[in-house]
């Protein structure tokens, strides 16, 4: 891929869940076009194998690495594979998350007539099931946190290092629908304040991303129709996103470079980037 500015990450390890994903293999790409060596972290291998093959097929060094960021054995298992291939790692990117059906009402608005009577198909307010609520903060903040426990001690030890979390406009103000996701994201950007200040002394610097809206795996659906017109919630967000359309998987990585040089912000932590088109900004009117 083509990346706005090149940094130099020569000497610099990288791992990043999720990065099977759309938006992480992005990522991936870009940190290895900067010369990292990068460890693409996924639940589902063969979708980290393809990121990780096409970063090879450019001249770029990667492995794929099955991981599960909700078990401890796993993320100890993937960073002993990681070591082994490219040693301790200096960058780690906490990509990992999602959202779940179970934590999602079926309406933006409750009303009174919706506890008349059950309707099937029907999920509100009431009907959330704490399970799937539990999932998706599981999956967002556990999901960073536990893989910061496993990767992390050898840049305290190093005194040198840097996290990047993934946090989501939902952290910034809730979506309606959504609300075990949009608390789970508030969480992780509440976390990497956190982490900031407790490994500020260790010379590890913390900060999140919070992309806007882009089209992915997880959300198409969603926000597009089998025929690839806009659904009424992906039309509402392009209306509250003032420069008019969805991201770019490309569209993060001068943030990403930006963040992860010490050269060019060495004395950045603690922040929380939003990336996404001035839709945080924007008021509705």
């Amino acid at each position: 891929m083509s990346v706005p500015f090149k940094v130099d990450l020569s000497q610099d390890v990288a791992a990043i869940t999720g990065g099977g994903g759309i938006l992480c293999g992005c990522m991936a790409q870009a940190l290895a076009e900067c010369g990292a060596r990068v460890a693409i972290m996924d639940l589902r291998l063969e979708n980290a194998e393809k990121v990780a093959a096409e970063i090879r097929k450019n001249g770029g060094k990667a492995i794929a690495v099955a991981a599960n960021v909700l078990e401890k054995a796993s993320l100890e298992a993937a960073r002993v594979q990681v070591e082994a291939e490219f040693g301790p790692i200096s960058i780690l990117i906490n990509g990992a998350g999602g959202n779940h059906p179970k934590g999602t009402t079926s309406k933006e608005y409750l009303l009174p007539s919706d506890l008349e009577k059950t309707v099937e198909g029907i999920t509100t307010f009431y009907d959330l099931d704490p399970k799937g609520i539990e999932f998706v903060f599981n999956l967002n903040f556990l999901g960073t946190l536990l893989p910061t426990q496993a990767f992390t001690r050898d840049m305290v030890l190093k005194g040198r290092g840097t996290i990047i979390n993934i946090s989501s406009m939902n952290a910034f103000t809730p979506l309606t629908k959504i609300p075990a996701y949009s608390g789970a994201k508030a969480a992780v950007s509440n976390f990497t304040q956190w982490l900031a200040v407790h490994f500020s002394k260790a010379g590890i610097r913390v900060n999140a991303i919070a992309p806007g809206f882009f089209l992915t795996d997880q959300n198409r659906s969603l926000l597009t129709t089998s025929d690839g017109q806009w659904t009424p919630r992906g039309q509402t967000i392009l209306t509250h996103t003032p420069m008019g359309r969805f991201g770019k998987p490309e569209d993060l990585v001068g943030a990403l470079l930006w963040l992860v040089s010490p050269a060019s912000a060495g004395f950045v932590t603690g922040t929380v980037i939003p990336i996404d088109g001035g839709f945080n900004s924007f008021s509705g009117v």
